[in-house]
């Protein structure tokens, strides 16, 4: 028989936003010594959290609360907003995946940019929207440029990630208020903020719930190493936040996360000793960068940009030799960032495996020309 696909499903090329360290390792037939690709916590979950998953573990018979009451309620007091502005979702996958499925008709314009984070991409074109991006500026999203395609185009959204994965670059708060300041009226405004945590204070602008079409986004699969558990979450206005309600998987959140997030959230020195552990990968990074006659672009994430001096060819000889010796790292898809590889915060052991494999993938790379 032929399955009745609808039009739109049919008319989709089969996509996978990003292939796995497993299925590398499939294909190696031999497991990574570094996983520094995925941006994903080496440092893993507080013990707390680790413990509070283990004891809801023995509850697993039971659903969740389907309204994520208590993690809302945390929340809620950890911004100082209120609980009606927080709505908790299957990580910020999820979370864009429902706010496409909120504001998305088929051939509505959604406005991002060349190389910023797939998986948005990815669900606007599941919902038959029409995707705009403009090219990054010195390596950063470009805020006018967004808001001057989102004008052109009377888009519903516009999706800007600050600090910004590829590259680890952040705009500062005072950019990012003026782009929420003007946004158009009936466009909602995107905020990413996956990565907030590792960031300086000053990249973000204060929260402000009375601004109707901005949604913000933040995650515990990255400072608060639960990236495997699947939660994240949205701050917006009461409107904006309600209409989840509609369209949300209401158990979609297992009882498991649901109090590891709370127990990380609160478990403040876990988290502190983390952001430590990441500024000294980072400072790490650059080191074996510029012992190999490499630069880095200056990050507010838990990864660094190291720019290989050429192109996106090179760069991905690069990274491909890197795999062959056992280091998973990735690169940004669009040139010219391509020029890059993107090396995450690892381990000390971690990273003196990526100094000891990257002279060696270099040499390899400009020898096969």
């Amino acid at each position: 028989m032929t399955l009745p696909f609808t039009d739109l499903v049919r008319s989709l090329p089969e996509t996978v936003p990003f292939v796995g360290p497993e299925t590398h390792e499939r294909q190696r037939g031999a497991s990574f010594r570094a996983r520094i690709g995925a941006n994903e916590s080496v440092f893993g979950p507080s013990p707390k959290a680790v413990e509070a998953m283990c004891a809801a573990a023995s509850e697993a018979w039971k659903y969740c609360d389907a309204e994520n009451y208590a993690l809302k309620q945390a929340l809620a007091k950890h911004h100082s907003v209120a609980a009606e502005n927080i709505v908790v979702g299957e990580g910020i996958d999820g979370l864009l995946g429902l706010t496409v499925r909120l504001f998305v008709d088929p051939g509505d314009a959604v406005i991002t940019s060349a190389g910023a984070y797939p998986t948005f991409n990815y669900h606007v074109d599941g919902h038959g929207g029409v995707l705009h991006k403009v090219d990054y500026k010195d390596d950063r999203e470009d805020p006018e440029a967004l808001l001057k395609a989102a004008s052109e185009h009377t888009a519903k959204l516009i999706y800007i990630a600050n600090p910004d994965n590829p590259m680890g670059t952040a705009h500062d708060a005072a950019v990012i208020q003026d782009m929420i300041d003007r946004v158009p009226e009936n466009t909602v405004l995107c905020l990413d903020e996956a990565y907030f945590e590792f960031a300086d204070p000053s990249v973000a602008p204060p929260i402000d719930t009375t601004v109707s079409n901005v949604i913000r986004y933040r995650t515990f699969s990255k400072a608060y190493g639960m990236a495997g558990a699947r939660i994240g979450y949205a701050i917006g206005a009461p409107e904006m936040i309600k209409a989840f309600d509609k369209v949300r998987n209401h158990f979609g959140v297992n009882k498991i996360a649901q109090a590891g997030a709370l127990a990380a959230l609160e478990d403040k020195s876990f988290l502190l000793d983390v952001q430590s552990k990441v500024r000294a990968a980072r400072a790490r990074i650059t080191e074996i960068a510029a012992e190999n006659g490499l630069n880095v672009l200056p990050s507010e994430t838990n990864f660094v940009a190291v720019d290989c001096g050429k192109d996106g060819d090179y760069a991905r000889k690069v990274l491909g030799l890197l795999v062959e010796r056992g280091i998973f790292v990735r690169m940004p898809g669009v040139a010219p960032m391509d020029r890059c590889i993107r090396v995450s915060a690892g381990t000390v052991e971690d990273l003196d495996a990526f100094a000891q494999e990257l002279p060696g993938a270099l040499k390899d790379a400009a020898a096969s020309g």
